[in-house]
């Protein structure tokens, strides 16, 4: 024989509209908030790339931006360079031959003659980019604690 724990029955009816829109309220202004976030760790990105590129002219650190990227559901950035040797500096270049474009030779001041070639040595990596990217989880962090701390 099975017991019965319990012998009346109740029902209630809860008007969720009011929760729904609070809950719309708070997950838009945290969606806001986290967005904002991943802007600042772009940002933040970017000033660590641009820190920790190696300066000749300046032209390499001052090209490298970052850009909003995503849609509706999903945010992210990108940081980069149109810069075409930036490349060449973040992986090193291996040995290589230097053959003129235009002409026979090569002369560059301070040459003591024309020459048909150049062996170049290659160069070594200096990354910024990349170093730059794998502090992406310490920044999130950061600027997420942000948003939890009300900051």
């Amino acid at each position: 024989m099975a017991r019965r724990y319990f012998n009346t029955s109740a029902s209630a009816r809860i008007d969720t509209r009011s929760y729904e829109r609070g809950l719309r309220r708070y997950l838009g202004r945290m969606s806001d908030d986290v967005k904002r976030a991943v802007e600042r760790t772009g940002t933040d990105v970017q000033n660590e790339a641009r820190r920790l590129a190696p300066v000749d002219t300046g032209r390499l650190r001052s090209s490298i931006v970052s850009r909003r990227e995503g849609g509706i559901r999903g945010v992210g950035y990108a940081v980069g360079t149109n810069v075409n040797y930036a490349a060449a500096v973040e992986y090193g270049t291996a040995p290589h031959v230097i053959t003129p474009k235009n002409g026979k030779a090569l002369y560059w001041p301070g040459a003591a003659h024309p020459v048909a070639k150049v062996n170049h040595p290659g160069t070594h990596a200096q990354p910024f980019l990349r170093p730059a990217i794998e502090r992406t989880d310490f920044f999130f962090r950061f600027n997420m604690a942000g948003v939890r701390g009300g900051r």
